[in-house]
């Protein structure tokens, strides 16, 4: 008889987007990726997801002290920083607190930076509330763009893998959930299009 193939273990990082604020507890992205990844056999655990709407990088940091992780997660993902950024917060801050973050998620990964996935942070600026807030839409767009690349660099230095989703926020603007801000389940799904792959290829043993 085969020996029964083990469940992983998944841990999802963030914010508003992570916990998928607006859209049913099936439609957030983390869900429906476990979702895609069970249709193609992977054995893996729903998702433990630590976000809560509105939460900073100092705020998850403080979110995670408390949920008390250990390391033994064989799947992390990060998504933090639209709240640093639409609170004003310096980008010499978040480089900070994301990288501290970022070595807190390889830590919970078991030390396989391989196995952290860190998820791009989508543009608001270009949705209906921020249109009828009467946002600087492209100085959103601006300030995301620099928290991204800080997040790419920051990712690509600890060995793990960055999935850019902005595009797809950008190209996609009218899909919204009821607030008018956050994405619908169909823009989720986009993204799980997108990171999909990715991940699934940090699931792969190593040979």
């Amino acid at each position: 008889m085969m020996p029964a193939t083990p469940t992983l273990h998944y841990l999802a990082l963030g914010d508003s987007y992570t916990i998928g604020e607006a859209v049913a507890a099936d439609q957030r992205w983390p869900a429906v990726l476990v979702q895609r990844l069970r249709r193609a056999g992977v054995v893996i655990d729903d998702p433990r997801i630590v976000a809560v709407t509105g939460w900073t990088t100092d705020e998850l940091a403080q979110g995670m002290d408390a949920a008390s992780l250990t390391s033994s997660y064989d799947l992390v993902t990060l998504q933090i920083g639209v709240n640093n950024q639409y609170r004003g917060r310096s980008a010499g801050e978040y480089r900070s607190q994301f990288a501290s973050l970022l070595a807190r998620a390889v830590a919970l990964a078991g030390g396989h930076a391989a196995r952290v996935v860190v998820v791009s942070i989508p543009d608001w600026g270009v949705t209906r509330f921020a249109h009828e807030q009467g946002r600087d839409r492209a100085r959103i767009a601006s300030e995301l763009d620099v928290y991204n690349a800080i997040a790419r660099d920051e990712t690509s230095r600890a060995g793990a893998h960055f999935v850019d989703i902005t595009g797809i926020s950008r190209q996609y603007p009218v899909l919204v959930a009821g607030d008018g801000l956050h994405p619908s389940a169909a823009q989720y799904k986009l993204w799980v299009d997108r990171i999909a792959p990715t991940v699934q290829a940090a699931l792969r043993p190593s040979r």
